[in-house]
């Protein structure tokens, strides 16, 4: 049965995902979406629903379903799941066979998120079965269809400490999502806020320095006019 720790997980993979390219218009993402690979499959109705995939080279356009064949024979380029118990036999079995021999899915990856097991795997040259793919030395996998790196990072999603599988990017920054880029551009602008306002104390205090600077000057000039012109009294 799906939790919703499963639910949070799935949409927290394609929606930082869309947000991160969301210049790009050259991919479809979507998760828990009907995924139909022949016709008699679909007149059985004996469909796939991958928690998460994504399609390389199509377009953005809203869909109710991936219809290999009204999307030019396209299948997806990576395959999320998000396993449990009950799903667990069906995702490393059934699924993987299915995704690696008719498919053909050059990236497959299944996330436990409650004991944060994440194993991937990647089409063997040349065949119609997978490899496993070997973690980093911090945990993480590389998805190279995608060009991004996949790890489990702890946080807190709504109100929730938890592991959660993300995409990593090259410099080792999960992607954010919308309102974590929202929460981080607020905070850059904060700092930046603060950066002006030191710098406007600085320039007050450079001013007030300066004229200080400039009061005792005038003060040792007159003094000097006054020991002058006392002098010149004395002498005359």
């Amino acid at each position: 049965m799906e939790t919703q720790r499963h639910r949070d997980q799935m949409n927290l993979l394609v929606d930082s995902l869309i947000d991160a390219w969301r210049d790009r218009t050259d991919f479809y993402a979507a998760g828990n979406m009907g995924l139909y690979f022949s016709e008699t499959q679909a007149r059985r109705n004996d469909f796939r629903a991958p928690d998460v995939f994504v399609v390389l080279e199509t377009d953005r356009k809203e869909r109710k379903r991936w219809v290999v064949w009204e999307e030019d024979g396209r299948t997806p380029d990576v395959i999320i799941e998000i396993t449990s118990e009950s799903t667990e036999a069906v995702d490393r079995g059934t699924k993987k066979d299915v995704y690696a021999r008719v498919l053909r899915v050059p990236f497959y990856a299944i996330y436990d998120p409650f004991s944060a097991r994440l194993d991937a795997f990647r089409l063997a040259a040349g065949r119609r079965s997978y490899e496993p793919l070997a973690p980093d030395e911090h945990g993480r996998v590389f998805c190279e269809p995608l060009g991004l790196w996949l790890g489990v990072v702890r946080g807190v999603r709504r109100g929730v400490d938890a592991p959660w599988l993300r995409w990593v990017d090259a410099d080792g920054r999960p992607l954010p999502e919308d309102w974590e880029r929202a929460a981080q551009e607020r905070e850059l602008a904060q700092r930046e806020t603060e950066r002006a306002e030191r710098e406007t104390e600085r320039a007050e205090r450079e001013t007030e320095r300066a004229q200080r600077e400039t009061e005792r000057a005038e003060r040792a000039e007159a003094e000097l006019r006054r020991l002058q012109e006392e002098l010149r009294r004395r002498g005359g």
